[in-house]
């Protein structure tokens, strides 16, 4: 019997649902009895928490919806699974429950924390001779996943990004007085989201007048002396700044407004009020009026602007995962390899998990302008292809159609 178990982890993309359909599907189509769902991932997993797919999925228009709808279809979490010595039972208990499924192959989709799941569960599993294959799915709108030429998940938040930012800029042109608007987009230590405000630049756009990317030190007072030198010659100044930008002495620049709490199971701070932060400086400075925007979990949520490639290729990850599976792999990662930039193309190869789990992929220094205020035209070229295309939203009363799983 071939049964296979799936699960969702870390923050959902505009697209993580065409992975879970790209398995789904996959799965039956090579002979599947049964594909389970984690129900709020691997933490959903160890609590008996599954559904099976098939009594959810009941028609073609579930999967027509599916793909259509944003956010994590089974739940995510951000769980650390402990190392197999200072926890064997937590393991032994896992893999119990896997046996009593009689599953075969277990598909992970998520960005580097999900991946570091699967090098434990893989690397258990040869320990213990257990036949079940562990393969990963990448996920990710930070785009930071080494290996991979880019993530499912990223080209979507690209280009709601562009497409977002380019609006702002018509907007802050309105008025005949000076406006700053300063736009916080994610990106803890990659700046790959911020760099897609690039894209917003065009014949019919002056496109921004700042990108300020966390691979940088930032030093706030330059930053407020830049903007005042814009000023002089614009009566509207958009910038685009990353979330994580952080000064010498290693803070974040949020962390200069007030104190952040909250940490996840990864060690990771919770990042917000850099724009505010920032603008908030510029105005007394300046005496301009400003603007703190923050595009938040729009990014990875606007369904409703994904791009057609990002849907696809997350789709050809997911049933990469199960062909991978299926012929006997196991600890690895599907990654996707650009063959060609003109025409684009792109094909997917799966790679050692250990060459992607817990290793962050930056942009790289010869892509960000020498003042680095800017990316240059290559990283433009880089995202410019996936962003590509559209796919209608099924419109119900005027607004987008979602499938939820109901519990």
């Amino acid at each position: 019997m071939k049964n296979v178990i799936v699960g969702q982890s870390g923050g959902p993309t505009a697209v993580i649902n065409s992975s879970l359909l790209g398995v789904y599907r996959t799965a039956k189509e090579r002979g599947a009895d049964n594909v389970y769902g984690m129900v709020h991932g691997i933490k959903g997993l160890i609590d008996g928490k599954v559904v099976n797919l098939s009594e959810v999925l009941t028609c073609d228009l579930d999967m027509d919806l599916l793909k259509r709808t944003p956010s994590s279809f089974l739940g995510s979490c951000r769980y650390k699974l402990p190392e197999p010595k200072e926890d064997g039972n937590l393991y032994k208990k896992i893999f119990a429950f896997l046996d009593k499924l009689q599953i075969s192959a277990f598909l992970y989709i998520g960005g580097n924390d999900s991946m570091d799941t699967i090098k434990k569960l893989s690397d258990y599993a040869e320990q213990t001779k257990s036949e079940i294959k562990f393969i990963g799915v990448p996920k990710t709108i930070d785009n930071d996943l080494a290996v991979t030429d880019h993530t499912p998940g990223y080209g979507s938040a690209a280009k709601y990004i562009a497409a977002t930012v380019k609006e702002i800029i018509r907007d802050g042109l309105v008025y005949d007085y000076p406006v700053v608007s300063i736009v916080e987009i994610m990106g803890r230590n990659a700046g790959w989201l911020t760099a897609a405000a690039s894209l917003a630049g065009g014949e019919d756009c002056e496109g921004v007048d700042g990108i300020y990317l966390p691979e940088r030190v930032f030093d706030v007072d330059k930053f407020v002396a830049d903007v005042g030198s814009l000023l002089k010659a614009n009566r509207s100044v958009v910038i685009a700044v990353s979330e994580g930008v952080k000064i010498a002495d290693g803070r974040y620049v949020c962390e200069l407004a007030e104190h952040v709490d909250y940490v996840d199971a990864f060690g990771h701070k919770q990042l917000a009020g850099t724009a505010r932060y920032l603008a908030g400086r510029v105005a007394c400075k300046y005496g301009v009026k400003t603007r703190a925007i923050e595009l938040s979990s729009l990014q990875r949520c606007a369904s409703h602007i994904m791009s057609r490639v990002d849907m696809t290729e997350a789709y050809n990850a997911g049933g990469a995962a199960v062909k991978a599976a299926f012929e006997g792999r196991s600890g690895q990662v599907i990654t996707l390899k650009r063959v060609s930039d003109d025409p684009y193309m792109c094909i997917t190869e799966p790679a050692p998990v250990g060459l992607i789990a817990n290793i962050e992929k930056k942009v790289p220094p010869e892509w960000i302008t020498e003042d680095g205020r800017g990316v240059t035209s290559e990283l433009k070229h880089y995202i410019f292809p996936l962003i590509q295309a559209e796919i209608e939203p099924l419109w119900v009363d005027g607004l987008p159609r979602h499938i939820r799983l109901m519990k």
